[in-house]
């Protein structure tokens, strides 16, 4: 009897918790109210069920309680029962699936006068792109993907005028139906929008697309919601819904193609002059200085130097009340006009002798660091050596001091934090994992243990 009423209080507890609990749907901020209609359907179906199975076990334990007088029937074959429970069954399946079907073929009927925009995902990042004035998408293929095309942009006509978005944040017209097509360059993924009720696969060599009309202005999450790697969770965008014109002229302000295949790279030459500035405090040859709070520049990529450059000029990193050097450092990489300056100057750092930094900081168990690297090896490389392709940048040869302020600040969310750095973002969500100062002091120890840059010259 005990375990009828468990039984019973358990199945009760559940549905009472079900309609109590805060814990609902997002609001609705599309035009898939129908999608909301199938998850209700699904619910009172399968609560149904649930309630039905629970509720029949406790009447069983009951009614076929122990009683040493009695003996069991045996009865293999029963045809009404068989017939019944096929019939119910069968009744349940339909009441689950024939809606979801009906809203699936909306779902990949786009109208046609959607507009378009491609979803690329990789991991841990999303880019998107636009068809330009001519309205198509021009050809695209991930064996072309490169430094240079990391689109893997085809010699099309029809792509000349696509407008590329490298960075993690879209924006879309409101009140108007867009068609997301979607494409992966390495493995599995899965872009959603929890307000939209919109969610699709990306696999990798096939295009995936779905539709929906976004009703509600606002910004939005994307999440990637297929498991794809180590930083998975940390692989966020956003959306933006404005009105019309807010979007036109956010879009005439993108890049397209033919103009990024324009841009000349970094000339090291010119670079040296605009360099000057920066001999202050990081050094003639970019060796750093702890005195100056410098860190040393000598041994980092051009693509990483660059991006970190553009972000201290627009005021995502360095604004932090706390983070007393970017704000040092603001002032300086405003000094850089534009960015050609920036590739400019970049192009030089790199041709700069790489030497390797002393250690300063005193314990630290690199053997501790070692099994916490792993996880900072999926993007950084196994030697440290840096990933492009993850945004990644290297890390072996740096300073010891720096390594571990940097780690702290993104602990913190001093570094990283600031809504247009998608990178800083997901290295706070990933230094998590180092949860006191003697880790972080362990996974720098480690660091300092990679292999060195030898003496060499770049010029």
């Amino acid at each position: 009897m005990a375990i009828a009423v468990a039984v019973i209080v358990l199945a009760v507890g559940s549905v009472l918790f079900f309609f109590l609990s805060p814990w609902y749907l997002t609001p609705l901020a599309s035009n898939w109210g129908t999608i909301d209609d199938t998850i209700t359907i699904t619910l009172w179906v399968t609560g149904a069920v649930f309630l039905a199975v629970n509720l029949f076990l406790a009447y069983v334990v009951v009614r076929y309680r122990f009683n040493k007088r009695r003996r069991s029937q045996y009865d293999p074959e029963n045809k009404s029962l068989e017939l019944w429970l096929t019939g119910v069954t069968t009744l349940g399946i339909a009441g689950l699936l024939a809606p979801g079907l009906l809203v699936w073929g909306a779902f990949v009927s786009p109208p046609e006068d959607a507009h378009q925009v491609e979803v690329v995902g990789q991991q841990w990042h999303w880019s998107f792109r636009f068809p330009g004035e001519d309205g198509r998408f021009g050809a695209a293929h991930n064996r072309f993907i490169d430094e240079r095309n990391p689109f893997g942009m085809v010699d099309d006509p029809a792509g000349q005028d696509d407008i590329l978005i490298t960075s993690p944040h879209l924006m879309l017209p409101v009140d108007r139906p867009v068609k997301m097509v979607l494409r992966s360059k390495d493995v599995l993924h899965n872009v959603k929008v929890a307000n939209f009720r919109a969610k699709m696969d990306m696999v990798p060599g096939q295009t995936s697309y779905f539709w929906f009309t976004p009703t509600v202005v606002g910004e939005y999450e994307i999440v990637c919601a297929q498991l794809c790697g180590i930083a998975h969770f940390a692989m966020r965008g956003r959306i933006e819904v404005v009105e019309q014109e807010v979007f036109d002229a956010w879009l005439g302000e993108q890049p397209t193609f033919a103009e990024l295949a324009q841009l000349a790279p970094g000339n090291p030459a010119a670079g040296a002059g605009l360099y000057v500035t920066c001999a202050a405090c990081h050094g003639a040859e970019g060796q750093g200085n702890q005195a100056l709070n410098a860190p040393k520049l000598a041994g980092l990529d051009a693509w990483y130097l660059e991006r970190q450059l553009g972000l201290f000029r627009s005021g995502a990193r360095g604004s932090h009340e706390d983070d007393i050097y970017g704000q040092q450092m603001r002032p300086f990489a405003t000094l850089l006009a534009d960015r050609q300056a920036i590739a400019d100057v970049s192009a030089f750092i790199e041709t700069l002798p790489d030497q390797p930094a002393q250690a300063r900081l005193v314990g630290g168990d690199p053997e501790r660091g070692a099994r916490r690297y792993r996880t900072c090896a999926n993007c950084h490389g196994q030697q440290g050596e840096g990933i492009r392709a993850t945004n990644g940048p290297r890390l072996a040869g740096l300073p010891d001091w720096y390594l571990e302020r940097q780690l702290q600040n993104f602990r913190h969310g001093v570094r990283g934090r600031h809504r247009d750095d998608p990178y800083g973002n997901q290295m706070i969500e990933m230094a998590q994992v180092l949860v006191d100062d003697r880790a972080v002091r362990d996974v720098v120890a480690y660091i300092t243990t990679l292999p060195q840059p030898r003496v060499t010259w770049r010029r």
